[in-house]
């Protein structure tokens, strides 16, 4: 069975080239395009790992991370933050949040599969 990946991003071309590489590797994708829209993903089904975006309209990554950690069932899914920010104090947020680890875009597709794999069970 394949895993699934929630990707959260308000770019579309960073959308359709996450989601490209994760197909290709042979996982299921869901698409949110912001914090908000991506939260009616999170209505009891399965998600093996979340990939947001922090700048987004509507609900940021770090607001998005907090809305998943509060809710049960995913409170202990992985989360990858992949975004532009490569600030000390935007990563320790972020953690604090909740986030599992951080990507820095643009990203090369072979390290965001190799951060895949470290965090997926």
């Amino acid at each position: 069975m394949s895993k699934n990946i929630l990707i959260v991003d308000d770019s579309e071309s960073i959308r359709e080239v996450v989601s490209f590489t994760l197909e290709n590797e042979g996982y299921s994708v869901l698409v949110g395009v912001d914090g908000k829209d991506a939260l009616k993903f999170l209505d009891g089904s399965h998600i093996d790992l979340i990939i947001t975006d922090l700048h987004m309209p509507e609900m940021n990554g770090i607001e998005f991370i907090k809305h998943v950690r509060a809710m049960e069932q995913y409170k202990r899914i992985p989360i990858l933050f992949l975004t532009t920010e490569s600030q000390t104090s935007k990563k320790m947020e972020a953690k604090e949040a909740g986030a599992t680890g951080w990507i820095i875009k643009p990203f090369v597709p072979a390290k965001l599969i190799g951060a895949l794999k470290k965090v997926l069970r």
